[in-house]
């Protein structure tokens, strides 16, 4: 196995510039197609973490512009490692994992044929329809595994691809009958193993730069095989090439180039960003050990419910705890968390500041206010007003 063709330091720039963040993106469509998808997530502390990762890429950016991407059916919704929204160019490939659910394979819950069949008939009659619009007399409501049968309905036909969602109702799926949404002119041929693993590759390597075998294969069932065999085709038509890091075997581009310089800034990242979603790779590549804490229970946090990874340069150097308090146009930054060998110097502080004004402002908060942070000093730096 070959070397590396870039230092640690290289490969780091390499993920930072195709993960879009050394340069501001200017086209929200754009974005969405070189990442491949951007990961749809419920928790409304502070703004949604599919808004705050388009935000991170492009800072003009406003959560109506993925709704109009929607409404011109230029994005659609789907299961990628999780919910997101996908370039609508890519949808024949979500017809792998489809087809597999429509052949048997389960994605959450037993399919209860009459409740889709009852569902399917009312949209159809109706037209669009949202989970709520449907009555479910004696059904418990005590958390999404005691779903409604129909909301499991629903999900289900969205899954195995006779509905798709054709918009959001106060975060509420919205949904129709596929034929009445797809475009007429999108491609609809069920892509083979080949196929399917030859997308997975190039979009993977187009967003991070590098990746190994099952970095390009998180989270999708019944593709390991066809993805390890198209790689070997693609290393043998020069189009990739293996190296080593560490113990590991990774997979460059070739096209690629270092084009891009790191920008002397911070960037606050979302929790669900691309960049931080596969924690072994993160912790490889940039030496950032990363956890979720919103399903901890408060006293055993570190960090804070909802903290966001501070990159400064091409390192993360902590985590700042963030909720935005709407009636006072307030955003609270309970916690600020820094690396225990991270020195703060007046660049790193200056640049912390204008994220944390450019955050609050996407936020819709007029003023910020950092509660507790070890840096006694800092805490009057981070609070205040636009």
């Amino acid at each position: 196995m070959k070397d590396s063709p870039y230092s640690p330091a290289e490969l780091q720039q390499l993920a930072l510039q195709q993960q879009l963040l050394c340069q501001d993106a200017t086209d929200p469509l754009a974005v969405v197609r070189h990442l491949g998808y951007v990961q749809i997530d419920s928790i409304n502390v502070v703004e949604r973490a599919h808004h705050h990762v388009m935000f991170s890429r492009m800072p003009q950016y406003k959560p109506q512009m993925l709704a109009n991407l929607m409404a011109d059916k230029q994005v659609f919704e789907y299961w990628s490692h999780a919910a997101a929204f996908l370039p609508m160019e890519a949808f024949r490939f979500s017809l792998f994992r489809k087809q597999q659910l429509q052949q048997g394979d389960k994605h959450w819950f037993e399919p209860d044929h009459q409740a889709m069949r009852d569902v399917m008939a009312r949209i159809t009659a109706e037209g669009p329809l949202k989970a709520s619009d449907f009555n479910h007399k004696g059904a418990q409501t005590s958390g999404w595994w005691d779903w409604k049968p129909a909301k499991k309905a629903l999900e289900q036909l969205f899954m195995q691809g006779q509905l798709m969602v054709v918009r959001r109702d106060k975060f509420q799926k919205v949904f129709d009958l596929t034929e009445r949404v797809l475009p007429s002119t999108t491609d609809t041929r069920t892509p083979t193993s080949a196929e399917f693993a030859r997308h997975l590759i190039e979009g993977f390597l187009q967003a991070n730069g590098f990746g190994s075998l099952a970095q390009i294969c998180y989270q999708r069932k019944g593709i390991r095989a066809a993805v390890k065999t198209e790689l070997q085709h693609m290393c043998e038509a020069g189009v990739i090439r293996e190296f080593s890091l560490g113990q590991q075997s990774y997979y460059v581009d070739l096209r690629l180039s270092l084009q891009q310089q790191i920008p002397d800034n911070v960037s606050l990242l979302n929790p669900f960003d691309n960049l931080l979603i596969q924690r072994q790779r993160l912790a490889q590549c940039f030496d950032f050990d990363f956890q979720v804490e919103f399903y901890l229970p408060a006293e055993k946090r570190r960090y804070g419910y909802y903290a966001l990874p501070i990159l400064w340069r091409d390192q993360f150097v902590g985590r700042l705890d963030v909720k935005a308090d709407r009636q006072r146009r307030l955003l609270q930054l309970p916690r600020l968390s820094l690396n225990e060998d991270f020195i703060p110097d007046e660049a790193f502080i200056g640049a912390l500041q204008r994220a944390i004004g450019g955050y609050a402002s996407f936020n819709n908060c007029d003023s910020w206010q950092l509660l507790s942070c070890k840096h006694k000093r800092l805490i009057k730096c981070f609070s205040g007003s636009h």
